[in-house]
């Protein structure tokens, strides 16, 4: 009798995701949820789940881990693949908020139009990263960054929060960010006047950039949003447009459910891909990135 594939989801929040259990089930697992997890109770869940199998079903249990820090779901990831040991390794997937799976579809989003437009990629390009504070708008700057561009991580506050998460990216990722204020007009055009690339991933029904803000961004060509609440993260920027022109500017836009209909194929194959694996799967947001970038072509 075949062995069903588990999938344990481990989060520090109160509550699992809706989303990637509705995603997890249609992807063909069982799962089970665990709330209210930290670092150090992520070992003994990972040795607990891959022992309670022979060696060759090991492949067919899964830990995914969520919340809404990139750092700590990175940590976790590390925590739990330091405590496996051959022939007992299960797979691992953490996408925390669907951050990765997002963060990697938007940059493959960017990136398409890039080569389409433009015959260009990301590497040397400026990038601008508006709403940087949040899960999915830091990780898209490392991903940014380690495709090489430039990238200016911009706060929405004076809190000193984006300036700590540069420093700390910085010292992980071994890359370089800049940081900006964009509680202001005057500190967003500044950004913009400078920028190739405009990502806005700011929070749900928040306009992050208006088209007062937008006639600064004399040298853009692409600018992408993620927020599919009205308002729209970019003024003018529809959520389905998919290398629409940008009004106030001479780039296109890319908008949310563009993008979100990449993130949802990201997801579902990273997710058949451990299903249907022999051997343990350890997907993280350079996976993500790198699936995200096949879908697009």
């Amino acid at each position: 009798m075949s062995k069903p594939r588990i999938l344990h989801f481990l989060t520090p929040l109160p509550n699992v995701s809706p989303f990637d259990v509705n995603m997890a089930a249609d992807a063909g697992f069982v799962i089970q949820s665990y709330t209210g997890i930290t670092i150090k109770d992520v070992a003994g869940l990972t040795q607990d789940a891959m022992f309670s199998r022979p060696p060759g079903d090991a492949a067919k249990t899964c830990l995914f881990i969520g919340g809404r820090d990139a750092l700590l779901a990175l940590d976790m990831l590390a925590a739990a693949k330091a405590a496996m040991f051959p022939p007992f390794e299960i797979s691992l997937f953490a996408d925390p908020s669907g951050a990765f799976t997002t963060a990697g579809a938007m940059i493959a989003c960017v990136e398409r139009r890039l080569i389409k437009a433009q015959q260009a990629t990301l590497a040397g390009g400026k990038v601008a990263v508006f709403g940087a504070k949040g899960v999915v708008g830091g990780i898209v700057g490392v991903i940014a960054a380690e495709a090489g561009a430039e990238v200016t991580l911009v706060a929405h506050d004076q809190s000193g929060v984006v300036a700590t998460k540069a420093a700390e990216f910085s010292r992980r990722f071994a890359r370089s960010f800049a940081t900006a204020d964009g509680s202001t007009e005057a500190g967003r055009r500044a950004v913009l006047e400078s920028a190739d690339i405009v990502l806005a991933a700011g929070r749900a029904g928040v306009q992050v950039l208006s088209q007062n803000d937008l006639a600064a961004a004399r040298r853009l060509k692409v600018a992408a949003d993620i927020n599919a609440v009205p308002p729209p993260g970019i003024a003018g920027l529809d959520v389905t447009a998919d290398g629409a022109p940008l009004p106030q500017t001479q780039g296109v836009g890319i908008g949310a459910l563009a993008i979100g209909g990449v993130k949802f194929q990201v997801q579902h194959a990273l997710l058949r891909r451990i299903y249907s694996a022999e051997k343990a799967q350890f997907l993280e947001f350079r996976d993500a990135y790198r699936t995200a970038l096949d879908i697009v072509g």
